[in-house]
C-alpha cells in the first residue's frame, strides 16, 4: 500500500504492552468530555470506494467502515473469518478459494448481504483497474463464482498468499444496488458492513463514524462514536496535539516529538509496535525518463547514505533497509548492503563512466508534502548532488491524491513512497512492488522477478520460500525499479482518558478504531 500498505508477528512485529514495549504516563484525567473520541493523522483518504483506493489512509477508513470476508486479529498473523463464517483451499494446488458468507450481515441500508455482493466487488476491482486501485493485489485471481452463500475464487496460479489478499482493505465488500459495476462511486458516501457507519465526511478534513448496531464479525462491538481529523502535514497534527484538539494521534508527528517520547511526558500514552513501515526512492523506468538506464539508479544507490538520513532527518526513530522486505519478516536479507556497503562516490562515477552516461544527471524527485518527506528529499538532493554526479529538482505536491495521480502519469523521473504492507508476508514487499502491474506506476517488468514471484506464492509452507525471496531481492538490487531507504516502528500517541491504543495498530494493515474508548 503505498504509504500506503506488512506488518512475522512472531517474529516480534507486535510489541505488545505487557511485554514492556509501550511506555505509559498516567496521569488524573482531563476535561476532553466524552462524546467523539478525536483521532488526529496525516494518513489522507484517496478515495472512498475501495475499487480506487491503495493507500494507507484510505484502508485505514476501509478496516472500519467496510468487512471483508477474512481479518487479522491483534497479535496474530493468520486471517481468521469475519464476514466469512470460515474460508478454506480446495483440493492441494492452491488454485481454489471457498468462502461461506455469514447468515446475518446487512448493508448500511438494511440489505442483506449476499454472495452476489461479494463476488460483485471482486468483479469490479478487476474491471473498473483504477491506476490508484488494488487490482494489482489480485493478480493471480481469475474468476469469482457465488452459489447460494458460497463464494468461489479460481485462481491462474497457486497462490498461498491469498487468504491474506482477501483480508485486507482491497477486499471490502460493497453493496452491488449503490455502487457502479464499471464505475468509481462518487457520491462521497459509503455503504457497508462494518463497525462503524461512516456519517459525515470531507476530504481532507474529517470523517465521522458512530458504531454500526447491526454489525456481526471478528471485531468486538465498537462503543464510541470518533471523529478523524486529517492534517496536512505532521506540524500541524503536532500542534493540534498539543493543543488537546486531538485524544490520539497517529502517522506521522514529527520526528523531533517521537525521538523525545518518555514515561515522565504529562497526559501522555504512547506505543511503537510493528517496525515494519518502509520507504523507498521510486525510479520511473518509462522511456525518456532521465533513470531509464539501470546504472543512473545504480550510481544513486551506490552514492545513497541512509544512515545520515535516518540521523539527521528522523533523528534515529528509523532504521536504515538494506531490502525491500524489513528486517522482522520471514524472508529479509540485505543486498544492498552487500552490493554498496557504504556510499562511495568513486564506485557511483565509475558506474556511470562505464555505462556512457554523462555527469550531472538531472532528476526530478516527486515528493508528497507530509511528515518529513520534504526534509528527507532536500537531504537526497543534499547527498546526491554532493558527488557532483546529479542534479536533482524537487517537485512537492502538497495533495496525495495529487501526488498519485502525478506519480502515475509519469510527470517525475523518481519519486519517495512509504509503504505500510497489507499482510504479514514477504510477498507483500515485492509483489506489489516490483511483481507485473505494480501498484508503483513506474514502468518496471522483469521476466525472472515474476516467475521467482510465482515461485514463492505456490509454498503454503511459507518458510519454504525463503530461498527465492533472497534470490528475488537479490535480482531487485542489480535492477533497482525501488531504492530502500528506512523502515520505522508505528507510534500511537493518547490521552490518559482513552483506553485501547495499543490494539489501534500492529503493523497487519488494519486500523481497530472500535478497540478505542474513554475510560
Amino acid at each position: 500500500m503505498g504509504s500506503v500498505r506488512s506488518k512475522v508477528i512472531a517474529a516480534g512485529l507486535v510489541l505488545a504492552a505487557a511485554g514492556g514495549v509501550a511506555a505509559w504516563q498516567l496521569l488524573p484525567a482531563g476535561d476532553e468530555g466524552r462524546g467523539a473520541i478525536r483521532v488526529g493523522t496525516t494518513d489522507h483518504v484517496s478515495a472512498l470506494d475501495p475499487a480506487g483506493a491503495y493507500d494507507a489512509g484510505s484502508w485505514a477508513l476501509f478496516s472500519n467502515v467496510y468487512q471483508s470476508l477474512l481479518t487479522i486479529k491483534p497479535g496474530s498473523d493468520t486471517p481468521v473469518p469475519d464476514a466469512a463464517s470460515a474460508c478454506k483451499f480446495v483440493g492441494q494446488k492452491l488454485t481454489t478459494y471457498q468462502c461461506d458468507l455469514r447468515p446475518d450481515l446487512t448493508f448500511t441500508g438494511g440489505r442483506q448481504v449476499t454472495a452476489e455482493d461479494v463476488k460483485f466487488s471482486f468483479d469490479r476491482i478487476k474491471q473498473i483497474n483504477s491506476d490508484q486501485g488494488p487490482a494489482p493485489l489480485f493478480n493471480t485471481l481469475e474468476s469469482v463464482k457465488a452459489e447460494g452463500r458460497t463464494v468461489t475464487f479460481n485462481l491462474s496460479a497457486p497462490d498461498a498468499t491469498f487468504p491474506f489478499k482477501i483480508a485486507t482493505g482491497a477486499a471490502s465488500i460493497v453493496d452491488k444496488e449503490r455502487y457502479p459495476a464499471k464505475a468509481l462511486r462518487a457520491d462521497g458516501k459509503a455503504d457497508g458492513t462494518g463497525p462503524f457507519v461512516l456519517t459525515g465526511y470531507k476530504a481532507r478534513t474529517s470523517a465521522d463514524l458512530k458504531p454500526n448496531p447491526a454489525y456481526k464479525g471478528q471485531a468486538k462491538p465498537a462503543e464510541s462514536a470518533i471523529t478523524v481529523r486529517y492534517f496536512k502535514d505532521s506540524a500541524q497534527l503536532d500542534q493540534a496535539w498539543r493543543d488537546h484538539q486531538i485524544e490520539v494521534a497517529h502517522r506521522d508527528m514529527p520526528p523531533t516529538v517521537l525521538a523525545g517520547l518518555n514515561p515522565g511526558l504529562k497526559d501522555t500514552r504512547y506505543q511503537a509496535s510493528g517496525g515494519t513501515e518502509t520507504r523507498h526512492i521510486v525510479f520511473n523506468v518509462r522511456p525518456g525518463s532521465t533513470v531509464q538506464k539501470p546504472a543512473v539508479r545504480q550510481a544513486m544507490a551506490a552514492a545513497l547514505d541512509r544512515s545520515k538520513i535516518a540521523g539527521d532527518v528522523y533523528k534515529g526513530t528509523v532504521t536504515p533497509l538494506y531490502s525491500l522486505v524489513p528486517a522482522g519478516i520471514a524472508g529479509h536479507s540485505t543486498p544492498f548492503f552487500d552490493t554498496y556497503p557504504s556510499p562511495n562516490g568513486a564506485t557511483a562515477r565509475k558506474l556511470l563512466t562505464d555505462a556512457g552516461v554523462a555527469a550531472p544527471v538531472s532528476v526530478t524527485l516527486g515528493v508528497n508534502v507530509r511528515g518529513a518527506n520534504v526534509a528527507e528529499a532536500e537531504e537526497i538532493k543534499r547527498q546526491l548532488e554532493a558527488t557532483g554526479l546529479f542534479q536533482l529538482t524537487i517537485k512537492p505536491v502538497e495533495a496525495w491524491e495529487d501526488f498519485q495521480k502525478a506519480y502515475a502519469a509519469g510527470q517525475f523521473d523518481a519519486y519517495t513512497l512509504g509503504w505500510i504492507a497489507d499482510f504479514p508476508d514477504a510477498d507483500n514487499f515485492l509483489a506489489p512492488l516490483v511483481g507485473k502491474d505494480a501498484s508503483m506506476n513506474d514502468g518496471f517488468s522483469d521476466k525472472t522477478i515474476e516467475e521467482l514471484i510465482t515461485r514463492t506464492q505456490s509454498f503454503q509452507n511459507r518458510a519454504e520460500a525463503a530461498n527465492d525471496f533472497h534470490e528475488l531481492q537479490r535480482v531487485v538490487s542489480q535492477q533497482i525499479p525501488l531504492l530502500p531507504i528506512w523502515q520505522k516502528k508505528d507510534y500511537v500517541l493518547s490521552r490518559e482518558s482513552v483506553t485501547g491504543l495499543q490494539y489501534l495498530s500492529d503493523g497487519t494493515g488494519v486500523w481497530r478504531l472500535w478497540e478505542l474508548n474513554w475510560l
